[in-house]
C-alpha cells in the first residue's frame, strides 16, 4: 500500500495490521461456543490500528495519549483472548505465541509512545 497518512509510517500501526490479518486467518475455526470470543477478538483486534490512526491526527499530547491508551487496553484484551483460545484448544501454543509476540510489541511501543517524556 502507497503510505498517504502520517499514522502509515509509524511501526506500531503497521504491526497492528499485520495482527488484524493474523486475527482474520484463523477467525474460521471459532465456531459455536467460541463464537463469542471470535467477536470480541475481532472487534478488538481493529480498534488497535483505528484508535492508533486516531490518536495520531490529534495535536495535544493529552489526546494522542487517550487514543493511544484504548488501543494498548484493546492490544491487551486481544492477549486474554488468545490465552482463553489456547486453553480450550482452538488455537495451538505456537500459534498463541506468534500472536501474542505482536501483541507484546504493540504494547511496548504503545506505552513508550504515551509517556509524559516523549511530549513534541
Amino acid at each position: 500500500m502507497e503510505i498517504l497518512f502520517d499514522h502509515e509510517k509509524l511501526d506500531v500501526y503497521q504491526v497492528s495490521l499485520q495482527f488484524v490479518l493474523w486475527v482474520f486467518e484463523r477467525v474460521d475455526r471459532m465456531k459455536g461456543y467460541h463464537r463469542h470470543s471470535r467477536d470480541e477478538l475481532i472487534r478488538a483486534s481493529q480498534s488497535i490500528p483505528r484508535n492508533i490512526a486516531e490518536g495520531n491526527g490529534k495535536r495535544s499530547f493529552a489526546d494522542r495519549s487517550r487514543f493511544f491508551e484504548i488501543s494498548r487496553g484493546s492490544a491487551l484484551e486481544c492477549a486474554s483472548v488468545l490465552d482463553q483460545l489456547c486453553l480450550t484448544k482452538v488455537l495451538e501454543k505456537d500459534e498463541t505465541l506468534v500472536g501474542k509476540k505482536m501483541l507484546q510489541r504493540i504494547v511496548k511501543i504503545l506505552t513508550k509512545m504515551t509517556e509524559p517524556s516523549k511530549q513534541k
